[in-house]
């Protein structure tokens, strides 16, 4: 009986845990904005921050400036993250499982990688614009390069770290080298897949960021670039609020898919 209740005592404190700094957060900012120690033109109170996300969110579009602009915005900003990431998956994982189990891969690549992912993504701004223009294939590309590196490094070292004597019993039960690709090496790498594609996912969202300050007409980076613009510091906290919650549910929805597809990904933690 006692041990049942220390259970549910821990696991209720365990759900509470992640609230506990965003809470945190927000008394810290409430107390700040009610004594008055930053002014509200630096950091507006919460309470304004809500009206204006509300009018951001709910309202009729042309009733207010930035009424109703969410779901065109966020729409927009979904499918360049989304198509930019698929790019990032497609070639970085099969590339990275490659160079991970061979070594000339690797050797031909290694430096290639190391020395563009040195770059950094703001270089490749203004070459993106000549290349592709203003629009959605600069933001596209910024965000596929950008993730293409952590799910690349990640899926090399997973493979990398399989030990060869795995496969080779696999071989000697008959287990062909495709099979076995999918029964016992992405298996036995998915933690690292796993980190990289969450990393990748998490990169995505703050290239998209830079891909929609170029003058794009919609897009969660484009109304904080407007907000700026504008003088809006309310729109653009908002916009980070709902940047940041869009890029914890899109982590959410990629874990939860992972461990729906792979049964190796539903034994992790």
């Amino acid at each position: 009986m006692i041990k049942e209740k220390n259970t549910k005592l821990y696991n209720s404190v365990f759900q509470i845990l992640p609230w506990v700094i965003p809470t945190m957060f927000m008394l810290i900012w409430i107390i700040v904005s009610e004594t008055g120690l930053i002014p509200t033109y630096l950091l507006p109170h919460p309470v304004e921050i809500g009206k204006a996300g509300y009018t951001y969110i709910f309202d009729n579009p042309g009733e207010a400036p930035f009424a109703g602009r969410f779901l065109n915005d966020a729409g927009a900003s979904l499918i360049r993250v989304g198509s930019g990431f698929a790019f990032a998956v497609f070639f970085g994982l099969p590339l990275g499982i490659v160079s991970g189990r061979l070594s000339l891969v690797r050797k031909l690549m290694s430096a290639t990688i190391n020395a563009l992912r040195a770059v950094p993504g703001i270089s490749w701004l203004p070459l993106a614009m000549i290349w592709f223009g203003i629009g959605i294939k600069t933001t596209i590309f910024l965000v596929a390069l950008a993730a293409f590196f952590p799910i690349y490094l990640n899926a090399a070292a997973g493979a990398r770290q399989i030990n060869p004597l795995l496969l080779q019993a696999g071989a000697m039960m008959g287990v062909n080298r495709l099979r076995g690709t999918f029964a016992i090496l992405l298996p036995g790498a998915m933690p690292q897949i796993m980190t990289g594609l969450r990393l990748g996912l998490g990169i995505s969202w703050a290239y998209l960021v830079l891909g929609e300050l170029t003058g794009v007409p919609n897009g969660l980076g484009a109304v904080i670039m407007d907000a700026r613009m504008l003088g809006r510091i309310d729109i653009i906290v908002v916009g980070i609020i709902i940047i940041a919650v869009i890029g914890r549910a899109s982590d959410q929805l990629l874990k939860t898919s992972m461990r729906f597809c792979f049964k190796s990904a539903r034994r992790m933690s």
